[in-house]
């Protein structure tokens, strides 16, 4: 096989700092954070129409093939292709959703080789930082940049959005954002439905132009005087299985339901503008509320969001003056710690304790904003 032009691609892996489950809903705001460890994808033209797909994740590289606009694995039997997707059915959704594109252009996608690495995982366990919004955003940045195709952040967050959806439409997309802009944002999930719908009845070009409902992105300064710190639970969890649980409870549209909102947007708006006002004082109060409403819930719903370790990792923060939670999901992955930044022996005193709690440091900063080509 003949090789051509390469591009290389990185996307930031994100945290959610206040605002999860409550975001799924569209219009409903949360606060995300890039981190500075990402999933990088090189993607190189080959001769032919084969997609090649190898990753450090899976054990060995897929051949796939088009047919009636989708990828199949090479040498599977069932009809769709669905069960050899696997670890690599982002890729996959990334890859049909920008073929979708160009042919709406009149371009064709040519015969790729598709390598992804990832420093989102440890020994191939997910660290719970965003890796199938990192992989996917990365994957569509490299097929289209090795393309031709000048695409703005919003229209590469779009795509991806478009991609995701049809894997998991009760996905926020928040970690699609954080992985295309970078830093820190305030974010509102589009109305995912009425995406698919604009998609499937005028086209992905038509999806880029048309406002969403709901949608809304804008850039935060970090905050003033406190220091991130993340810390591994070491148990992985499953973002869309604990969502899905949430939704299977009939608990959606109830008065609770309601209320959780309701509180999760008063938080974190008031977590937005301490953020824009440098008011580090406030931010942790409002932190300490999303905990604390976070907590409400899973004593309500009975979700598993804290474990041991993650109850361990926020109380040991609350014992320095600091604020916590656990970011995203949970039930397992990260936890979240803002501290004093210029309290060195309190932020010692906290990894001392989480290591004693079986919780990893992890050596992780916010990520650079993302810049608009």
């Amino acid at each position: 096989m003949t090789s051509g032009p390469t591009v290389v691609c990185s996307a930031p892996g994100k945290l959610f700092v206040a605002g999860e489950y409550a975001v799924v809903e569209p219009g409903v705001p949360a606060v995300l954070v890039a981190v500075d460890r990402e999933i990088t994808v090189t993607a190189t033209r080959t001769d032919g129409a084969d997609v090649v797909i190898s990753s450090d994740l899976v054990p060995r590289a897929v051949t796939w093939r088009w047919r009636d606009g989708r990828l199949h694995a090479a040498g599977t039997s069932d009809g769709d292709g669905d069960g050899a997707r696997g670890g690599l059915a982002h890729v996959v959704s990334a890859v049909e959703t920008v073929r979708g594109l160009l042919a709406e252009r009149g371009l064709p996608l040519p015969g790729l080789e598709i390598s992804i690495s990832s420093r989102l995982h440890d020994n191939g366990r997910k660290y719970g930082l965003g890796s199938s919004g990192a992989v996917t955003v990365a994957t569509i940045d490299a097929l289209t940049s090795l393309c031709g195709t000048d695409l703005s952040l919003d229209a590469r967050y779009r795509l991806a959005v478009i991609s995701s959806a049809g894997i998991d439409p009760k996905g926020s997309g928040g970690d699609l954002a954080a992985s295309t802009w970078g830093g820190w944002i305030a974010y509102q999930a589009p109305d995912r439905a009425f995406v698919l719908d604009l998609t499937r009845r005028h086209g992905i070009g038509e999806a880029l132009r048309t406002p969403w409902p709901g949608f809304m992105v804008r850039r935060l300064p970090a905050p003033r005087g406190l220091t991130l710190e993340v810390g591994w639970t070491g148990s992985p969890a499953s973002t869309t299985s604990l969502v899905s649980g949430l939704h299977r409870r009939t608990w959606r549209g109830t008065a609770s339901h309601r209320a959780f909102v309701e509180t999760s947007t008063d938080f974190v708006r008031a977590s937005i503008t301490a953020l824009e006002d440098g008011d580090g004082q406030s931010l942790l109060r409002q932190i300490r509320r999303a905990r604390q409403e976070l907590d409400r819930l899973d004593d309500e719903v009975g979700l598993g969001i804290f474990t041991p370790e993650l109850t361990a990792l926020c109380a040991a923060a609350e014992t320095v003056g600091g604020a916590a939670k656990p970011s995203g999901a949970g039930g397992g992955d990260c936890g979240i710690a803002l501290l004093d930044a210029g309290a060195t022996h309190d932020i010692s005193h906290v990894r001392q304790r989480w290591a004693t709690a079986g919780v990893l440091s992890l050596p992780v900063r916010p990520a650079p904003e993302g810049i608009e080509e």
